[in-house]
């Protein structure tokens, strides 16, 4: 049997590839053998990160993105098909993180929170999925989270768990749409893994009782944790699989 996890001659897009898990998931499809596209609002970053990729002998594509910016989506989708041609694998991971009491919330922060783990999300996969749809051919992974599928009573997350249900819906619909135009569409919801994004409360003394009260193992995710759920649905080892949310959560949604 052939090995239905190598990306070899696949081309992978990897949106907030700034730092923490967008870093993480260009190097796993990496080293499955996809050559990379990686983007960002923060150019000066990508640059270090292209050379830690290359160094695992595949070629790396970076441009500065601000997802928010439809114009600058356009712009950033057209450029990478420039250089190599086609996208293969879109993984839509770039977004902001909020804890914001619903009460006392602004609508700047409603908006930017929304505007980037939702609308963004859409907008990337509206035109990558044009090229997807011309290709007859794609992977599109969606970064939801275990908010997808649950709130949270430590701490407030309204904007955030609405923006990532809506991710779980968007992808449901879109794999709908798009599943017979060889299109998979399915994503990923990660629990809490120590990232810039998610540092100031995974390295505090208070995620202690948080992990022991709702993480059946007890701890937060760990660098690597999300690479093989990433690679399945990237590879033709989920051909046949579409419109799913995978929680990688060390059971948190179990209980």
């Amino acid at each position: 049997m052939s090995n239905l996890f190598d990306l070899t001659g696949k081309v992978a897009l990897v949106t907030g590839a700034s730092s923490g898990l967008g870093v993480q998931f260009a190097k796993a499809l990496a080293r499955q053998g996809a050559d990379i596209a990686i983007c960002a609002r923060r150019v000066e970053k990508l640059e270090a990160v292209k050379k830690e990729i290359e160094a695992l002998g595949v070629k790396v594509f970076c441009t500065k993105c601000d997802v928010t910016d439809n114009a600058d989506i356009t712009r950033m989708v057209n450029e990478v098909v420039e250089c190599y041609g086609k996208i293969d694998i879109l993984v839509n991971n770039a977004g902001v993180g909020d804890a914001s009491p619903a009460a006392e919330m602004t609508d700047e922060t409603w908006r930017k929170v929304i505007g980037t783990n939702l609308d963004a999300v859409y907008f990337v996969a509206r035109e990558v999925g044009k090229v997807m749809i011309k290709n007859g051919y794609g992977k599109i992974i969606n970064i939801g989270s275990l908010h997808s599928e649950v709130a949270m009573m430590a701490w407030p997350v309204p904007a955030y768990a609405a923006a990532k249900g809506g991710v779980k819906m968007l992808t449901k619909a879109l794999a709908a749409e798009w599943a017979k135009c060889g299109i998979t569409v399915n994503a990923i919801g990660p629990a809490y893994f120590n990232s810039e994004m998610t540092a100031g409360i995974t390295e505090g003394d208070a995620f202690a009782p948080i992990s022991a009260a709702y993480i059946p193992m007890g701890r937060p995710g760990r660098e690597g944790e999300l690479d093989g759920a990433l690679i399945y649905f990237a590879s033709d080892a989920s051909s046949y699989t579409t419109g799913q949310l995978l929680c990688v959560d060390g059971g948190w949604t179990t209980i």
